[in-house]
């Protein structure tokens, strides 16, 4: 039978009908299985990253030995680098997968977009920070130690009572300050650690207390010359701690700190920092 004009637009009209039905059963507005595979891609992390597919890692310019070795974090040498790419790992991203960029401490920090997915440089999580960008778990938790000048009278001092007596410098409200008072009640209170560190040069203290990691610090690039670390002060370890940074609310976070939680649960974090963080560890006496 012969169809006119107006019954063939009526019968594509219905066919189209058919068909977007068809799809639209397909695809489903609840338990289809169009609906799980939606759900299967937003719950993939390695497609939630800045360039899906990849992870982008910050970290300073330059990165400073030995949290990265020669500052080439993609050697994976250097203690926050190797924890970089086992975090990275247990995320699901291969070594080829991680991109490295870099930036300023105080930017990474700062409120706003990022242009990478984390970010690696000593960042003590703090209540403020918090504020402004996410943190995983700690990778490490730095301690309290003691600088003094290796020609002085405290030069060998091995225990904190082997201190009371010396004239005690510390930046005030600190952790310093706080393991200080605990050697003597009497302590010098500054500003900052440079302004302590100035102090300590000039022969005004006779010993400083800050973090480990900062004393090192001060001592091997001579801000306080013919000086030494005389120890770590027991007990002091920091409970905080450093963390990665991640941008605020990111989808990221969770799976970043569970990372970092199964790293410090299989010993890999404390066999990295036995490798590479020696110098602020067992290298050091530990003071009691």
């Amino acid at each position: 039978m012969a169809f006119s004009g107006k019954h063939l637009m009526r019968a594509a009209a219905a066919i189209v009908s058919v068909v977007a039905l068809a799809l639209s059963a397909a695809c489903g507005s609840g338990n289809g299985s169009g609906s799980a595979s939606a759900s299967s891609d937003s719950s993939d992390i390695t497609q939630q990253t800045v360039n899906p597919g990849k992870l982008t890692i910050a970290t300073g310019d330059p990165a400073y030995e030995p949290w990265v070795m020669n500052d080439k974090p993609e050697s994976g040498e250097g203690y926050e680098a190797a924890v970089a790419y086992a975090v990275a790992e247990k995320m699901g991203f291969k070594k080829s997968d991680v991109v490295w960029t870099r930036t300023t401490f105080d930017t990474a920090i700062a409120p706003g977009a990022k242009d990478w997915d984390m970010n690696i440089q000593q960042f003590g999580v703090t209540d403020e920070r918090k504020k402004a960008v996410d943190f995983t778990s700690s990778y490490y938790n730095d301690s309290q130690a003691i600088i003094v000048k290796k020609n002085g009278k405290y030069a060998n001092a091995k225990s904190l009572d082997d201190l009371k007596d010396a004239t005690i410098g510390a930046m005030v409200g600190t952790e310093g300050y706080k393991y200080a008072k605990k050697i003597k009640s009497d302590v010098q209170t500054f500003n900052d650690d440079a302004a302590v560190a100035q102090a300590l040069d000039a022969n005004q203290i006779d010993a400083l207390v800050t973090s480990t990691v900062e004393c090192v610090y001060m001592v091997q690039s001579e801000q306080v010359k013919d000086a030494k670390v005389v120890g770590r002060i027991a007990g002091s370890t920091d409970p905080n701690g450093m963390g990665i940074v991640l941008p605020k609310d990111s989808k990221l976070t969770s799976a970043a700190s569970k990372a970092v939680d199964e790293l410090q649960s299989d010993g890999t974090l404390q066999k990295l920092q036995d490798e590479w963080l020696a110098e602020y560890t067992t290298d050091l006496t530990e003071l009691k």
